[in-house]
């Protein structure tokens, strides 16, 4: 009876009217013709070794490229003797949010291992202590610039978005006309402009002989972004607690600030878990744009890596290796809020 059920399965869910029969099928044959062509180039007549000769002569993929390039894809124009210190780094960063995503890890230890790791994290990357050589930060590049931007801004972004959802919901007017022109001027302009102007303009409006690195002014303008679309999530989720849970606080004499911590943004963060995460998602992916500043980020040194003559015919590759690596980390993310969704909702089921 077991080994009927996947059949019984088809028959209910793919078999059960002529129309899902005609679609079925034709997603069947749509698969025949994709999925083996894309396995032969992409694992059985790739060239996963050799010289760039190797891969004129292959028929598939030349993952050859990536084992050559993958120092530069990785790393950037980084010191190539010195490249076990990003990898070091990223490593222990990877960790840690591996760590802060487990439950039994939440305990107040954690923000002091969080500390640990970035001290250690800059110690590694920009050296000049422990005998470890001085590397500017103009020298950073790839997995590292995207680990750091994404991570950094969206840390610094999201209780900043809390406050400005609550700004905007003040009944103070200057208070709410602040964090109102702030959101509506941000998500009026595209990344790209912010990031221009963080680079080119911020510094003109400097004292003369003042200036802020250009690292630190892309995580400024990717973290006040960022900040700008979670305040928007953040407000849905203020919006959607019944009114009866405000009057409820109040009738228990409970302050403002003890309302909305105890009360209120419990309850509205866990409805806006989804538009969150997704924000999350989107500003990993942005930090491609970070470009226009003159860093490497994951995806720019891919593209350095293709500018070698010997092995630009394979820029397909290498664009297919970055794309892998994020999409693994996106997905990673929307997996995580599906479980800490359903873990904020296990008391609230009825």
């Amino acid at each position: 009876m077991t080994a009927l059920k996947p059949f019984g399965w088809a028959k209910d869910n793919l078999f059960n009217t002529p129309l899902n029969t005609v679609l079925t099928l034709a997603c069947l044959g749509l698969l025949w013709l994709v999925v083996p062509p894309a396995a032969n180039w992409l694992l059985l007549k790739a060239s996963w070794s050799g010289s760039s000769e190797a891969c004129r002569e292959a028929a598939g993929a030349c993952w050859s490229v990536i084992v050559v390039k993958h120092r530069l894809i990785f790393f950037g124009t980084y010191p190539y003797d010195e490249q076990w210190r990003p990898f070091l780094a990223c490593a222990l960063f990877v960790a840690m949010l591996g760590a802060s995503g487990v439950r039994a890890f939440w305990r107040p230890w954690l923000a002091g291992a969080w500390a640990l790791t970035l001290v250690g994290m800059g110690v590694l990357m920009w050296g000049g202590v422990a005998g470890l050589s001085y590397v500017p930060n103009d020298r950073w590049g790839g997995l590292p610039i995207t680990l750091m931007l994404s991570v950094f801004s969206i840390a610094i972004a999201f209780p900043l978005s809390i406050l400005l959802a609550l700004g905007r919901q003040s009944s103070l007017p200057a208070i709410r006309t602040f964090c109102v022109g702030f959101i509506e001027t941000m998500r009026g302009v595209p990344l790209v402009s912010v990031l221009f102007m963080a680079s080119v303009m911020f510094p003109l409006f400097l004292p003369e002989g003042v200036t802020v690195d250009k690292l630190l002014r892309a995580l400024a303008g990717m973290t006040l972004f960022t900040a700008a679309y979670l305040a928007e999530a953040v407000r849905g989720g203020l919006q959607a607690i019944p009114k009866g849970q405000y009057e409820a606080a109040d009738a228990l004499g409970l302050s403002y600030w003890q309302k909305t911590v105890l009360i209120v943004l419990p309850q509205a963060l866990r409805i806006v878990i989804p538009p969150i995460v997704n924000q999350f998602i989107s500003a990993f992916k942005d930090t491609s744009l970070v470009t226009i500043v003159g860093l490497y980020d994951l995806l720019t040194a891919a593209t350095v890596a293709t500018t070698d003559p010997e092995w630009r015919p394979y820029f397909a590759e290498v664009y297919v290796f970055a794309g892998l690596m994020f999409w693994i980390f996106c997905f990673s993310m929307s997996r995580y809020s599906q479980w800490l969704e359903r873990l904020a909702n296990r008391y609230t089921r009825r």
